[in-house]
C-alpha cells in the first residue's frame, strides 16, 4: 500500500551483519517454528495489551504496534488515517525524517509505517544487541509518542497522497476496487477508499492530523505484538517504554454492522483496455464469525487455492475464458467483503462471468465433494506451518490475535478447527452467508457483447 514506509538509504556494515544472521540462521528458525509458538499476555500501564512469543533463535527483536486507527475511522475526512500514519516518521521530537533515516540505518534497524480499514501500523525489527536496540527503540517511541507533524512533510505527503490518488484513474483493478467497496458498503465506513479521495485529501490539514493522532494513539486503543531473542521482563520494558508516553485514551467506538444487500447491482464501467476486471461480492465475515472456519476452508476449495480451486479449474482449464479466476474472504472488525474476481478480453467477459456465477451457485447447492474436501484440509494443515516458519509471519499473526481479540490458542487449535470441519457444514455455511441473487458486480473494460448490444 502507499502508506508503506521503509527506511532504504544505503546500506552500512550493520544492516549486511543483520542480513548475514538471517540468510545463515534461517533454517534454525524455520525449524523452530514448526511448534505453534506459545503466547504470553498482559496490560500495560495505559491499557495497551501486549503479546509475547520469545524466539531464541535469532539475536533479532520484531515489535508492531497496532491501533484501531485505520481509514474506518476518517469519518468526514476521508485519507485522514493514511494521511496521518504516513506523516509518524516523517518528523519526531526534534528529528526530521531524515535524521530518523540516518540513525535506523547506522544502526541496522528497520521502522515501518503502514494503514488499512481497520488498523494502523507501526513496526520495528532489531538486533537485540543493547547498544544497536536501545536507540532504536528510542526512535520507535519518539514516532510513536512524538511526531511532530512538520508543515513541509504535511505538504508534501499531501502531494504524495494527492499523486497516488489520481494515479489510481489510470489503473482499472484500482477503479474496480473503489467501486467495489462503494457498491458493497454504502454510507457504511468501510465504503470510501482508505487513500482518500482528490477533494478530501486536498482538504485535509495538519491540525486535522495531530487531532486523530491524539485521539487514536492512545494506550487503549492499542495492542502491541513482540517476537524475539528476549525475555518476558525484557519484553514488558520494551512495551511500557515504547507506549508508556501515550495517554490511556478511550478504544475507538465500535463499527456499525455492515448491511445486507437488498438487491443485485451490476456496474460496468467503460476504460479503454483490451481486459475487463470483473468483482463479484457482497459483504462478507467479521474475524470472530461463528461461521469462520467452514467459510475459509470452503473458500479453499471454491477459489482460494489458485490454479487446483475449482473456480479457476471451470474458467480456465476447462472454457479458457481467463488465465486465473478467485474468491476470498477478507474478515474484518465487522463483515469484510466476500470477493470473486478475474480479469479476461472484453470479448470473454460475459462468458467468463456466467461461468463464475454458475460455479458458484453451484457450489452452494451443493457444497464440496469428499474428495475436495479431504485434499483442502491436507493443503491447509499441511502448509500451516509455513505461516509461522519466520518471526516476521509470528508477529503478523500475533498481531492479528491481539487485534481481533482471539482466543490465546488460536493457533494451537487452527488445524483441529479446520480438520472437524465437514461438507454439510460448509454447504450450510454458504447457503446462511453467500447470496449470488443480490451481489455486486463491478466490470472495468472495454466494451462487451452485452454492453454493445445495450441502445
Amino acid at each position: 500500500m502507499y502508506a508503506n514506509h521503509t527506511n532504504k538509504k544505503s546500506m552500512r556494515p550493520t544492516r549486511l551483519i543483520l542480513s548475514a544472521c538471517f540468510t545463515v540462521l534461517g533454517l534454525i528458525a524455520s525449524g523452530a517454528a514448526t511448534a505453534n509458538p506459545k503466547i504470553q499476555h498482559w496490560t500495560t500501564a495505559n491499557g495497551a495489551r501486549v503479546y509475547f512469543v520469545p524466539s531464541p533463535e535469532l539475536p533479532i527483536v520484531d515489535i508492531r504496534v497496532v491501533f484501531d486507527a485505520g481509514s474506518a475511522r476518517d469519518g468526514t475526512h476521508s485519507g485522514l488515517a493514511q494521511l496521518t500514519n504516513s506523516l509518524l516518521n516523517q518528523g519526531a521530537g526534534e528529528l526530521n525524517a531524515d535524521q530518523i533515516a540516518e540513525r535506523l540505518d547506522a544502526i541496522g534497524a528497520n521502522l515501518d509505517t503502514s494503514s488499512y480499514r481497520d488498523m494502523a501500523i507501526v513496526s520495528l525489527r532489531s538486533l537485540t544487541e543493547s547498544s544497536l536496540l536501545d536507540p532504536a527503540l528510542d526512535i520507535m517511541t519518539l514516532v510513536v509518542n512524538q511526531p511532530s507533524f512538520p508543515e513541509d512533510a504535511f505538504k508534501l505527503e499531501q502531494k504524495r497522497t494527492l499523486i497516488a490518488v489520481r494515479g489510481e484513474k489510470e489503473s482499472p483493478g484500482a477503479i474496480a476496487e473503489k467501486a467495489f467497496f462503494a457498491a458493497i458498503y454504502g454510507k457504511h465506513p468501510y465504503a470510501t477508499p482508505s487513500l482518500g479521495t482528490e477533494e478530501s485529501v486536498s482538504a485535509l490539514t495538519r491540525q486535522e492530523v495531530a487531532d486523530f493522532h491524539k485521539r487514536y494513539y492512545t494506550g487503549n486503543n492499542a495492542v502491541v505484538a513482540i517476537v524475539g531473542a528476549i525475555d518476558r521482563t525484557a519484553a514488558e520494558k520494551i512495551a511500557e517504554r515504547v507506549m508508556g508516553k501515550l495517554p490511556a485514551g478511550e478504544a475507538a467506538a465500535t463499527l456499525p454492522p455492515a448491511q445486507s444487500l437488498a438487491a443485485a447491482k451490476v456496474e460496468h464501467i467503460p476504460y479503454p483496455s483490451a481486459q475487463t476486471h470483473i468483482l463479484v461480492g457482497q459483504p462478507g465475515i467479521s474475524r470472530d464469525d461463528p461461521d469462520f472456519f467452514p467459510l475459509v476452508l470452503g473458500n479453499h476449495i471454491l477459489g482460494g487455492s489458485g490454479l487446483v480451486s475449482r473456480m479457476a479449474k471451470e474458467v480456465r482449464e476447462k472454457r479458457a475464458l481467463a488465465y486465473s479466476a478467485y474468491s476470498y474472504f477478507a474478515p474484518m472488525h465487522v463483515a469484510g467483503p466476500f470477493t470473486a474476481g478475474l480479469q479476461t478480453r472484453n470479448e470473454k467477459a460475459d462468458a467468463a462471468l456466467k461461468v463464475l456465477q454458475d460455479t458458484l451457485r453451484d457450489f452452494i447447492a451443493k457444497g464440496p465433494t469428499a474428495a475436495e474436501l479431504s485434499a483442502a484440509k491436507k493443503n491447509i494443515t499441511g502448509g500451516f506451518a509455513l505461516n509461522l516458519d519466520s518471526n516476521a509471519k509470528i508477529v503478523d499473526n500475533l498481531a492479528s490475535i491481539g487485534f481481533y481479540k482471539l482466543p490465546l490458542d488460536y493457533l494451537d487449535t487452527y488445524n483441529q478447527r479446520i480438520e472437524a470441519v465437514t461438507a454439510d457444514q460448509i454447504r450450510a455455511a454458504f447457503q446462511r452467508r453467500i447470496h449470488p441473487q443480490d451481489m455486486v458486480t463491478i466490470m472495468v473494460g472495454g466494451e462487451t457483447a452485452a454492453t454493445a448490444a445495450k441502445p
